[in-house]
């Protein structure tokens, strides 16, 4: 600033490249090198300038204003009573004509009812209130909204009368817009209706909207309608002639969110290049605008926290010109913003990677193929005219890592991860159940893509005919489960991913091709895998030098992984035992707990397994 010539505190001339100049106060900021300034939004606004635009400093040594006091002379002012109609005449009714009128005039004359209604529905969030003050901005009507809840009275006919006097008014001020928002609280299905008052709301609705256009306004006057619970509205309001046109607004593809960021961002200062923000939007699955919104404040609120904790003494001015989002910022706003239809059902992953998990490179290899490939390469399927796997089974032995490879796979492959434990879904009362599971795959389409992981599935998928029980409710689940993987409605950017150790007990018909693709065998650890799962304890354990981990390998033989763990966990209790302040964990330590955790799989269950790898006829998967 000094050579320079500005001094701090005083006020200097910024000017824009092409011409546009700004006045404002000097302040240092730390954290910009030479030659690099730091502006407020409102002055970047001002310069229309964004981060890297060049901008030129010069300090106001003086500065003539000239003021002149300017009186205005108000026309008259006037309130519109209730009663009064507006007319506009800035253009000439004979010879203009907009395109609204024309297209209503075109419809009338070959004989086409203008539409009366339009329901747009679809998830919270994804912004189907804002579409509607955005459509009634554009065609510039008078618009009337209604929230739901809101107009609802305990008071008899009081509810009815202040819908007839909407579309009235409505009515009289056309081209009239009437908004009614959470349509499905006005409105709901007159044969689950709690009282008398929801059913006289649906049928004074159904009254009024019939007559639309019965006094010389069709087309003139359209009810747009929006919900999260479209199958909650009662029937008689979906049919033709009253809601015509159902838009579905659906959550966001990759495309979609890199939009809506675009335009979140359009007045933020911030420091995301072009391909960071492509790849923001890419990992933002699920995410609907209300949750990216809510992800760019996050993502402020800790560049604030950055600023701030650098320099507390700063002014509300010279915070402002020195907050910058990053692109970390966003990626530690992701960890608190989580997608909207995942709150419910949102679980922590714990940070498991691949490396992890000792060995087992094939069966990686295989569930990176199924999964990770379809969602990063999907061009690359196309090309070979393949569909991506739907489902895939891991069985094994109890303690052979199935679980953990599931939440490795959740970790590394970036999807949306629900989990579902097979037990939990089953219900005493008739048909929850298999709502459960219908509601379980609803929500894993709505943040698709996504992996929904169902841990034992053994007690969801019985064999049919092998349950016992009023109404056979097993049977109805795995019916209910095998129309969601394959049925009608397809199953898109869904990756069904399931553990068992009891294959021979799940139907026949859900391990087919199809529904899931690939089944791969979990087996016990091989002298390799043991190794390497050795290794992985030892990182974080003080482990003397004499120590032979060949050793230990070989008295491992028929261990599974869980069981290795618990080799390691035991002979540091024993450390610890002999003396509280050990700084290492000795030889003679891991023998004794070899003797204490022995192998819990008897050799009849692991000929089981081999058995059955073979004569299902799966070992080539």
């Amino acid at each position: 600033m000094k050579s320079a010539n500005i001094c701090i505190g005083r006020p200097v001339l910024l000017t824009s490249e092409d011409g546009k100049q700004e006045v404002c106060t000097a302040w240092p900021i730390a954290g910009f090198s030479g030659g690099k300034i730091g502006l407020s939004g409102i002055t970047q606004k001002n310069l229309v300038v964004k981060p890297g635009d060049v901008v030129t400093v010069q300090p106001v040594v003086g500065a003539v204003v000239q003021a002149e006091e300017i009186y205005v002379k108000l026309s008259a002012v006037c309130r519109m009573g209730k009663d009064c109609k507006r007319n506009f005449f800035h253009r000439d009714k004979d010879t203009c004509v907009n395109a609204e009128e024309l297209s209503a005039c075109l419809l009338i004359n070959l004989g086409i009812p203008p539409p009366r209604g339009v329901l747009l529905y679809g998830p919270p969030g994804t912004g189907k209130t804002m579409i509607a003050r955005a459509v009634a901005n554009e065609v510039g009507a008078h618009v009337s909204i209604i929230n739901g809840p809101e107009i609802l009275s305990k008071f008899y006919g009081e509810t009815e009368a202040r819908l007839r006097q909407i579309f009235a008014e409505a009515s009289q001020c056309c081209p009239s817009i009437i908004f009614i928002d959470e349509l499905d609280a006005l409105c709901p299905k007159r044969e689950g209706a709690q009282n008398e008052v929801e059913k006289r709301v649906v049928a004074s609705l159904l009254t009024l909207m019939d007559g639309i256009g019965s006094e010389g306004s069709e087309g003139q006057l359209l009810v747009l309608g929006a919900t999260n619970r479209p199958h909650a509205l009662d029937p008689a309001l979906r049919r033709p002639g009253r809601f015509d046109k159902e838009i579905e607004i659906g959550v966001p593809n990759a495309q979609d969110r890199l939009d809506i960021l675009s335009k979140l961002l359009h007045q933020v200062p911030h420091l995301l290049t072009g391909t960071e923000l492509v790849q923001l939007a890419d990992s933002a699955h699920g995410y609907v605008g209300a949750d990216l919104a809510a992800l760019c404040k996050e993502a402020g609120l800790y560049a604030l926290r950055r600023a701030l904790g650098k320099q507390t003494n700063l002014l509300d001015s010279e915070v402002a010109g020195s907050v910058m989002i990053t692109f970390n910022d966003f990626l530690q706003g992701m960890n608190d913003v989580r997608p909207s239809a995942m709150r419910e059902v949102a679980i922590d992953v714990p940070k498991v990677s691949w490396s992890d998990i000792g060995g087992l490179d094939n069966v990686k290899l295989k569930l990176k193929q199924a999964v990770e490939w379809p969602f990063k390469h999907p061009e690359s399927f196309i090309r070979m005219g393949i569909q991506p796997p739907k489902g895939v089974l891991l069985y094994g032995p109890p303690g052979c890592s199935k679980t953990m490879i599931a939440k490795a796979l959740a970790n590394e492959s970036g999807l949306n991860f629900l989990a579902v434990k097979g037990p939990e879904l089953m219900n005493k009362y008739v048909g929850e159940s298999e709502r459960a599971v219908r509601e379980i795959f609803r929500k894993a389409r709505a943040v698709a893509p996504s992996i929904l992981f169902f841990d034992e599935i053994d007690a969801l998928a019985v064999e049919r005919g092998s349950s016992s029980g009023a109404g056979n409710v097993a049977d109805r689940v795995l019916a209910q489960l095998l129309t969601e993987i394959d049925g009608i409605e397809q199953l898109k950017d869904v990756t069904i991913l399931a553990a068992t150790n009891r294959p021979d007990m799940i139907d026949k018909a859900l391990m087919r091709p199809g529904r899931l693709d690939r089944i791969i065998y979990i087996p016990l650890p091989d002298e390799t895998t043991r190794q390497e799962i050795f290794k992985l304890q030892f990182q974080s354990m003080p482990i003397s030098d004499e120590v032979c981990l060949k050793e230990l390998v070989l008295h491992t033989h028929k261990y599974s992984g869980a069981e290795i763990t618990a080799v390691c966990r035991e002979a540091a209790l024993l450390a610890l035992q002999e003396d509280m302040q050990a700084k290492c964990i000795m030889r003679k330590h891991f023998q004794q707990a070899l003797t204490i955790v022995r192998p819990r799989i008897p050799d009849s269950l692991i000929q089981f397994y081999s058995n059955y790898h073979q004569e299902s006829g799966l070992h080539a998967l």
